[in-house]
């Protein structure tokens, strides 16, 4: 199990990463074919910190009422 300053240590990694991701996007022309690629790769990214989120803030309750 690792530990909370790993998770928030690789949320700032992933946090970094799709910075410079955002700014090779803004970098590319619209139509350009790198750019889907990268469109993907950010989504990926989000998913990633969202689940490490999710870890680090477990949710209170019952998902069954």
């Amino acid at each position: 199990m690792r530990t909370e300053n790993q998770i928030k240590s690789k949320i700032n990694e992933l946090s970094m990463q799709k910075k410079k991701l955002q700014t090779r996007l803004a970098a590319l022309e619209e139509n350009s074919p790198e750019r889907a690629s990268l469109l993907n790769q950010e989504t990926r990214l989000d998913d990633m910190m969202t689940m490490l989120e999710w870890v680090l803030f477990e949710p209170n309750g019952s998902y069954h009422m």
